[in-house]
């Protein structure tokens, strides 16, 4: 089972789903979204790789280079971001057992920005990620289009995930204000990453049966 200090990702993928169904809160909702989005662009990965060196996309050989580096690094950037937020609920927890005052309630408020910060930066590197999925139209190998178009599904499926997980916690924000501003931006991501998947499976759609 995982606990507060356990590197989830060292789990077998068997294990993992035992300690997601565990009655423990991590990792959780969440952790879950980070380990889609590093799936996200792990698939695009593998559809980029088995593209790269064929005679019919040489080319393209450069742009495969520049598009492989940044996918590996939204992988580890998600994989960084699972560990962010399993410290964001260990913070909470730790604040809601600190006694009644001023510093439970400094330490509340640190917790909560990072239950929010962490979600919103899966979000922005989701979006990221989606944007150069669909540059690969046309530069991907007709036997991993589905790959690359099912990359782009999980990646928006990260998005909403992290809107759910902003929303549970914006009522927590002292400032009305930032709070109204997080929602409203978290909201558009939302319809960002629909539209951007709509783009891609449009873009993909005379290749597939």
């Amino acid at each position: 089972m995982a606990n507060d200090n356990q590197d989830v990702l060292s789990l077998s993928v068997r294990d993992f789903i035992e300690a997601t169904g565990a009655k423990v809160p991590t990792p959780g909702g969440g952790s879950i979204a980070g380990v889609v989005g590093a799936l996200a662009g792990a698939l695009g990965q593998m559809a980029l790789r088995f593209t790269q060196g064929k005679k019919k996309f040489a080319e393209h050989e450069e742009f495969y280079a520049r598009l492989d580096a940044r996918l590996d690094k939204y992988r580890k950037m998600f994989e960084q971001l699972v560990q962010d937020d399993m410290a964001a609920f260990t913070l909470y927890q730790q604040s809601t057992r600190m006694p009644e005052g001023p510093e439970r309630e400094q330490a509340l408020s640190v917790a909560i920005a990072a239950a929010i910060d962490v979600p919103r930066e899966m979000a922005k590197t989701s979006l990221a990620l989606m944007e150069d999925l669909e540059s690969m139209v046309g530069r991907c190998s007709k036997l991993l289009i589905s790959d690359l178009v099912a990359a782009g599904a999980l990646a928006s499926a990260v998005v909403r995930l992290t809107d759910y997980n902003v929303r549970v916690n914006i009522p927590h924000l002292e400032d009305r204000m930032s709070a109204a501003e997080v929602r409203l931006a978290s909201t558009e991501d939302v319809r960002r990453a629909a539209r951007l998947l709509e783009m891609l499976e449009l873009a993909v759609a005379s290749t597939m049966p």
